[in-house]
């Protein structure tokens, strides 16, 4: 479900239509989707290709990627959900591979990566022109969500992220939903009408970033990007999932099923490159005896036998013990 989900959510900002040829004022891009997402652009020419980003955008919100008349020959998107929506959504495949940096970036040659850059896949966009000479492009899930119903399942997606039950993820309000929010407002402390604030959003990714008082938390006292995995045994199978992106000096709760029977969680610490960060020759990773399958890219695997013969990584995890209520599990440097 968790990967289908995002493939669908990208299948709507490959199929944009375009009404003229070269943009002529302000390119702006509009977020239909239930997911907070940052954006990277790719402006591509005849004599060389540029990319830009991070440009974060809530649901609900329109923010310009570039300013005055575009005269380059394609423009093309990356995005990526944040780390506190975890294992998935998955990025999105793209046509054209473009260099991207992990922070806020300006690339002029973005065909060929540098230290500290890697490639991603950018789909190309051909934005619509309305009545006041803007250009825009939506970005837009299969449920084809109008504004409110975006901003609404993008709340109670990050509800049910932080443990409140506020499903389905279906932009519908009802008692459920509300009740949910209600009783998120009040542990946070925030009265009703904070929902109608600019910065909602970033108070409950706050929340979410926060230590957990019943689940798991992840947090990285590290100087480097941690990737983890988290695995759940529900007493007939146990599923595996991978990987969240734990940036250096946050913290971050992976999404649990409501009482699983056993929790697992395997990380490891990773350059600009996303290559292994190496302490004496030994990798800095975080795990236990636990053997459970992962691959390299994100991933939900359910079945933990002959993970190699499979072409799969067998990785040890570490039992995390939840009898007691929360367990934050904090990643350091030797």
């Amino acid at each position: 479900m968790r990967s289908c989900l995002w493939r669908t959510l990208f299948a709507g900002a490959s199929a944009l239509m375009i009404s003229a040829t070269a943009a002529h004022a302000d390119l702006k891009l509009c977020n239909r989707m239930s997911y907070v997402i940052e954006a990277a652009i790719g402006i591509d020419d005849k004599t060389s290709t540029a990319t830009r980003g991070w440009f974060k955008i809530d649901p609900a919100q329109c923010r310009v990627v570039l300013q005055g008349a575009l005269t380059a020959d394609r423009v093309m998107l990356h995005a990526r959900s944040l780390p506190v929506y975890g294992a998935s959504p998955v990025p999105q495949n793209g046509t054209d591979r473009l260099c991207v940096a992990s922070d806020n970036f300006v690339i002029a040659a973005a065909r060929q990566c540098r230290s500290g850059q890697t490639l991603a896949g950018f789909t190309e966009i051909k934005p619509t022109q309305t009545e006041d000479g803007t250009m825009v492009a939506y970005l837009a899930e299969d449920s084809e969500y109008d504004d409110e119903q975006a901003k609404l399942a993008a709340i109670q997606r990050l509800l049910v992220i932080a443990g409140y039950d506020a499903s389905p993820i279906d932009g519908v309000d009802g008692p459920k939903t509300q009740a949910a929010l209600a009783n998120f407002l009040r542990k946070s402390g925030l009265k009703s009408d904070a929902v109608n604030a600019p910065d909602f959003f970033d108070t409950i990714i706050k929340a979410l970033e926060s230590p957990s008082a019943t689940g798991l938390t992840w947090c990285n006292d590290t100087r480097s990007r941690v990737m983890a995995a988290v695995a759940e045994d529900d007493g007939k199978t146990i599923t595996s999932r991978g990987w969240y992106r734990v940036e250096a000096g946050k913290c971050l709760r992976p999404d649990l099923s409501a009482q699983p029977k056993r929790v697992f969680s395997f990380a490891e610490a990773v350059d600009d490159n996303a290559r292994p960060v190496l302490i004496k020759g030994k990798a800095l990773n975080w795990g236990g005896a636990t053997l459970l399958c992962t691959r390299d890219s994100k991933f939900e695997i359910s079945e933990q036998g002959d993970c190699s013969a499979r072409g799969l990584n067998a990785v040890g995890f570490a039992p995390v013990d939840l009898s007691r209520g929360g367990q934050t599990i904090r990643f350091t440097t030797p």
